[in-house]
């Protein structure tokens, strides 16, 4: 085992052996420059070995870890470091500006190592080799900073514990990829710092080999080149990259035979782009809903569950069933438990939760409440405890009194050739309150306008959900991890004038 391969980026290849020793070189590295156990190290780079290297090094020594995606700013990091108070910081090469902008916050005491470089003083590549003894750590003890990514406000950090870690790998593991073991191979196709991140961690402890991209971006022949070569089993991406991916012509370029599960989370996938991908991969999808809070465990949609009929009283695809070891609880306003098909916030509990956010106990105390964590989504479970989302609590919106979810209605819209894709979001009115607004790119070749996507949805809906207002831009503002960002969406709105149609 020692001598079988960890990582794979590009033609480089680790063993087990390398990856342990590189990551006591980090451990012992971050003891000298004064990190304990229970320091914070913000970790700011690609997709690489050294990456790997590092969140174990960090573990090592007993630290948490705070990473944080390499597309967000200078500015972007420097809240987050404000939040987590990063002792290190372990950074690419090439984000010298992020790297100044958290010192100016927090003076980074520990100084920085940095990731991908050739081997100088203060780089990774050129630790010395070293044996520390690994810092012992007990239940409760911080583990990751997952930040949240953003989409409806600040950040804010969840703690993510190493007994909390210790259920999510093993779920993960049993849940999203029954039999996982050395024989099996992971293809890392979305940033390690947030889900892929998670998805690591059961790879690690079953010996399953990690094959990392090497090209910067995602580069869907790459990929497609990669899972042939490599023979991967599994891989983790959010639905983005998937409906990328299986829309790129090498898909049918490539053998793809090999793959078992490709898990997709983060964002809800819209069934147009899940049947699409279902038809070029086979049965091989599995699904998972769960925020970073959770870390991505509060259900699964296994294969077989792919092809389960959607019930009448749905318009939307399930999620699947709760994972292993979890509850989830539909509750209204005054927090009364729904029964099935009654639409509510969606709650959760069980050992996967954090154990709240860092350095805010408003936003703890808010989402912490009657022994369930309140996840700000809206759903619906079936008779047989299929769960439905209809959208974020924050996405409905109100017109002319009555509650309308946007999801559905996003739904229908990517379900005409000409639309790639929408997102529908309630805009202040003064007779309605609010009315809705789609905002949709259009697919390359078609000429479809605004007017006549209004006429081709209006039979399809009931008329308070029928959006009033339909704008076409040339792509949607998303998150790091490829979630649509409506309250950027409603920002641009607002600057570029918006006004209210009569």
């Amino acid at each position: 085992m020692p001598e079988a391969t960890a990582v794979v980026h590009g033609r480089t290849r680790w063993t087990w052996r390398m990856l342990d020793e590189a990551a006591d070189r980090v451990c012992a590295e971050l003891r000298r420059r004064g990190v304990s156990r229970g320091d914070c190290v913000l970790l700011h780079g690609h997709n690489h070995p050294e990456y790997i290297q590092s969140l174990y090094g960090i573990w090592r020594a007993g630290a948490a870890v705070a990473p944080t995606n390499v597309r967000l700013t200078p500015a972007d990091v420097a809240v987050i470091a404000d939040v987590c108070r990063p002792v290190t910081m372990i950074a690419a090469a090439d984000v010298e500006a992020h790297v100044e902008a958290v010192r100016d916050v927090t003076g980074l005491p520990g100084g920085v190592l940095w990731l991908g470089a050739e081997a100088s003083a203060d780089t990774v590549a050129a630790l010395p080799a070293a044996s520390p003894a690994p810092e012992t750590v007990y239940v409760g003890d911080h583990a990751w900073y997952f930040f949240t990514s953003g989409t409806s406000g600040s950040p804010k950090a969840a703690i993510l514990t190493h007994d909390q870690l210790g259920f999510v790998t093993t779920n993960h593991a049993a849940d999203l990829m029954p039999g996982l073991s050395e024989t099996d191979v992971s293809l890392a196709v979305a940033p390690l710092s947030h889900g892929a991140g998670v998805h690591l961690l059961p790879q690690v402890a079953r010996g399953a080999a990690t094959v990392l991209p090497e090209g910067p971006g995602l580069r869907p022949e790459e990929v497609w080149e990669l899972v042939e070569r490599e023979r991967v089993t599994n891989m983790f991406t959010v639905p983005t990259i998937l409906k990328m991916l299986a829309g790129d012509p090498s898909a049918d370029k490539f053998d793809h035979s090999s793959l078992r599960h490709v898990i997709y989370a983060g964002a809800p996938m819209l069934n147009a782009d899940r049947d699409h991908a279902l038809d070029v991969l086979g049965p091989v999808l599995v699904q998972y809903y769960g925020l970073g809070e959770v870390t991505g465990n509060i259900t699964v949609l296994t294969p077989a569950d792919h092809g389960r009929p959607q019930p009448p009283e749905f318009e939307i695809g399930t999620c699947g069933r709760p994972r292993t070891g979890m509850q989830i609880a539909i509750l209204d306003a005054d927090r009364t438990e729904l029964g099935p098909g009654e639409i509510g916030e969606i709650c959760v509990a069980g050992p996967a939760v954090c154990a709240g956010y860092l350095r805010n106990e408003e936003a703890t105390a808010a989402a912490f409440d009657g022994g369930w964590f309140h996840t700000g989504d809206l759903g619906a479970v079936d008779e047989h405890g299929y769960l439905y989302i209809t959208g974020r609590a924050s996405d409905m919106y109100i017109s002319g009194g009555s509650n309308v979810h946007p999801r559905d209605i996003e739904e229908k819209l990517v379900a005409h050739p000409a639309v790639a894709e929408a997102a529908v979001l309630g805009m202040p009115h003064p007779k309605w309150g609010e009315i809705g607004v789609a905002v949709w790119v259009r697919q390359p070749g078609h000429d479809t306008g605004d007017a006549e996507l209004r006429d081709w949805l209006e039979p399809k809906l009931a008329r308070y959900k029928l959006p009033r207002q339909f704008i076409r831009w040339r792509e949607l503002p998303k998150s790091g991890y490829g979630k649509i960002v409506k309250r950027t969406i409603r920002d641009q709105l607002m600057a570029a004038g918006w006004t209210a149609p009569d």
